[in-house]
């Protein structure tokens, strides 16, 4: 069912914020995701400021987690021993705000007004709301926050409580150690879903407090991670505080005060933390080391405003006529900076920071969705998450022996580097993971042409992942390549031989490492890695004249398409060997395999692969709507790219997987930028040169934006007749354009585009059509 889009009254069309205007019980969760405020290493949840109105509040950094011993029902060699699960962090963002004695909570009390906002063009959250008081009194109060990023550990809020006469007010600013309160368990029947841990997490390590000021840390029990929160309050008018309490759970800054009409109380609230490697390493106190990164609150403010204009100035896309979807769009990139900005030397877990769902893991989702756009925007962030993955290598090559292959094999699912999937059948089999670490290693080497890299941490990973292929591998006696056991991006067909998607970016990845002119490989090391690239098993069915998925999956059962919607997603209501067993697909896969790899496939097999697949396509996976767009528009059926697209840009601002309580769907934003940068106008990369082959929906006047390659800065502008391609800063650069190449530079080039000529769709023998999730309402 529609969030956003189905109540435009109470959340109206803004192009460059989300304004809710309206409280309405029923959805806290989901706006707690949909308000939240991060930076890439810290992240506050969109809560509002009163206990009794939040829904799932909480505050995260990332990486900052707890482990386990995983226990397996029925043990084997090789499994997952390792959980892991990040932390709720002590939550700084609750005040009780008691107005003539009454407690003033949008549960209780009587609204007369209210508005809560976030802006994407400052970073800055706003909820004012005015309250009609049992005394009388009409009390409005005003919320705001904002997160660091030159000073990343930084938190700043505001609350500024106006009367219309003079009342007596007691306002308590709390600091909360959540991850230690008693909550419902969010994570049965549902693998999505975070889950608990059974006994107490965090130990105190120091709590002190006076005079309005909070010093606390703790530590994990079992990962030793320590986390430090610094906390200082400023009153206008200089008020002083009443009590302050420490705690090891709750600790609060109490005011008892006279607020008169003319003269409001405003209340600021400066918070830092401190965790991670450089406390790890420090023998100073985790609080200590927060306090020295304390900043009033108008310069966090300031900083936040500073960051988002320069991120809007290169970052932002814009489409012509489109203004339900540009507020969409702006919302998805303004997550991507949200989930990134300063990440620093870390993963990008796949909820960002706005959740704790899918225990704050990262997984493939950062190379092959994140990274295009991190390559492409902020070069230097997606360097830093290859050495982040760079720092995983020895991890990774302990992993290796373990499952009997040389090189390095990744964590399907981690924080810490070690295994964290415990059902090995959807986590660790899917040794695609590789590939995709390789693949997103030479597009940003590609794009970059960072040379200290490639010779570097690059040729490292892109080595020790063909070294895994080659030895996962093996000839057969048909003389050909095959990959067996193996995952591939569609869970719902689980460990199967010759995956083509597995096969594909594998040669990928063997024949990249193998061009490398480097000192690490031998001659005879170089030549399987070819023989293995160039005989690789790719299965294809003669009879119907489409790449198969796997070796058997053209001879699955056809899924039953009259199951009704309430038994989707399919994980949820069927055991996984019903799903195996029949020809149904989670997400993108095949299709998926020629869009990364889109010089290897001619334009009828894409398109027949495409007509093949699309309607047997669950999208039980919110990594699917997008690839489906993208290929959709590449082979000539504009309607249903667009229908893709839309549904891929709403997936959490309308909640269409029902889990977006848990955070926000970082790697479909990823997607989202994808779409429009290599859907609709068609970029292809890894080629001689960038390719453009431009598919703009005809419902769309223009759409325009930057990217970041080769050292310039690219504008892209794209209408109904023509691509115009101009560079903003560095050289001239050499563009494909639909098989035409052109010298950029600054002096725009205007190419005019020929109308694409749409195919008829193929007609393959099948079931009732897809049973993808509904598109959103939406009219343009």
């Amino acid at each position: 069912m529609a969030l956003i889009t189905a109540d435009r009254e109470r959340f109206p069309n803004t192009p460059w914020q989300l304004v809710e205007t309206r409280h309405q019980p029923g959805s806290a969760g989901t706006l707690e995701t949909l308000f939240a405020l991060g930076n890439g290493h810290l992240g506050i949840r969109g809560a509002h400021w009163a206990a009794s109105d939040a829904d799932l509040p909480g505050s995260f950094i990332n990486g900052l987690h707890e482990i386990w011993d995983i226990k397996h029902a029925e043990n084997a060699f090789g499994f997952a021993r390792t959980g892991q699960r990040i932390i709720y962090i002590p939550d700084a963002n609750n005040f009780t705000v008691i107005i003539d004695g009454e407690s003033l909570t949008l549960a209780e009390s009587a609204v007369l007004d209210y508005r809560r906002s976030v802006d994407f063009a400052t970073g800055i959250y706003e909820c004012r709301i005015t309250w009609l008081c049992r005394s009388g009194a009409t009390v409005t109060t005003t919320e705001r926050r904002a997160v660091g990023f030159a000073s990343r550990g930084s938190l700043g809020i505001s609350l500024e409580v106006a009367s219309d006469r003079e009342v007596s007010a007691d306002v308590t600013s709390s600091v909360i150690n959540r991850q230690d309160q008693p909550v419902e368990d969010h994570s049965a029947h549902d693998p999505r879903r975070a889950g608990r841990h059974a006994g107490r997490v965090l130990l105190p390590v120091r709590t002190d407090g006076g005079d309005g000021s909070l010093r606390l840390s703790w530590e994990a029990a079992e990962s030793g991670q320590r986390v430090g929160i610094a906390v200082d309050h400023w009153t206008s008018a200089g008020h002083q505080p009443f009590e302050t309490v420490a705690g090891e759970d709750d600790s609060s800054v109490r005011y008892v005060l006279a607020v008169r009409a003319d003269e409001p109380f405003r209340l600021e609230k400066s918070v830092s933390y401190a965790a991670g490697r450089g406390v790890q390493d420090s023998e100073r106190d985790a609080a200590e080391a927060a306090e020295a990164g304390l900043r009033s609150v108008e310069d966090i403010f300031t900083e936040s405003r500073e960051h988002y204009r320069e991120y809007w100035d290169t970052s932002d896309i814009v489409v012509g006529s489109q203004s339900e979807l540009q507020q969409a769009i702006r919302w998805n990139l303004f997550q991507l900076a949200q989930a990134t900005a300063r990440a620093d030397i870390a993963g990008i877990p796949a909820k960002g920071v706005t959740g704790s769902g899918y225990e704050g893991h990262y997984f493939w989702d950062q190379e092959v969705y994140l990274l295009p756009y991190l390559t492409y925007t902020n070069p230097d962030g997606a360097r830093q998450v290859l050495e982040f993955r760079h720092d995983m290598l020895p991890a990774a090559k302990i992993r290796a022996k373990e499952l009997s292959v040389d090189g390095a094999l990744f964590p399907w699912r981690t924080i810490n580097g070690l295994e964290a999937s415990a059902y090995y059948a959807a986590g660790t089999a899917q040794f695609h993971i590789a590939a995709a670490i390789a693949f997103a290693t030479n597009r940003y080497l590609w794009a970059s042409g960072d040379e200290t890299f490639r010779e570097g941490m690059g040729a490292e990973l892109l080595i020790e992942t063909a070294r895994m292929w080659s030895s996962l591998g093996f000839f057969g006696k048909d003389g050909l390549f095959h990959i067996h056991g193996v995952t591939g991006p569609d869970e719902y067909t689980a460990v199967v031989n010759d995956n083509l998607y597995t096969n594909v970016m594998a040669r990928f990845n063997l024949r990249t490492a193998a061009a490398l002119d480097h000192p690490g490989i031998e001659d005879a090391e170089r030549e399987l890695w070819e023989q293995a690239a160039n005989r690789m098993q790719l299965p294809f069915d003669d009879d119907l004249q489409v790449y198969s998925q796997d070796n058997d999956f053209m001879t699955l059962e056809p899924w039953d398409w009259t199951t009704p919607r309430s038994k989707y997603p399919l994980l949820l209501n069927f055991h996984p060997l019903v799903i195996y067993r029949h020809q149904v697909l989670k997400q993108a896969d095949t299709v998926l395999a020629m869009f990364l790899q889109w010089q290897d496939f001619s334009a009828n097999e894409k398109r027949r692969a495409f007509d093949f697949y699309d309607p047997i396509t669950t999208g039980d996976s919110t990594l699917s709507a997008c690839v489906q767009g993208i290929m959709a528009a590449e082979v000539g059926h504009p309607e249903a790219a667009l229908e893709h697209f839309t549904n891929a840009v709403f997936i959490d601002l309308d909640d269409t997987h029902g889990n977006t309580i848990d955070g926000v769907h970082i790697a479909s934003t990823g997607g989202v930028w994808s779409s429009l940068v290599s859907g609709f106008a068609g970029l292809r990369d890894q080629g001689h040169l960038p390719y453009f082959d431009p598919r703009l929906p005809a419902e769309w006047e223009t759409l325009s934006f930057h990217l970041k390659i080769q050292g310039r800065l690219l504008l892209v502008e794209l209408d109904s007749g023509a691509l115009t391609l101009s560079v903003r800063t560095g050289g001239p650069l050499d563009v494909d354009v639909r098989g035409q190449v052109h010298t950029i530079g600054e002096e725009a080039v205007r190419v005019a585009l020929d109308p694409f000529e749409v195919p008829e769709r193929t007609v393959f023998p099948s079931g009732p059509p897809t049973a993808s999730l509904p598109i959103v309402g939406f009219r343009a």
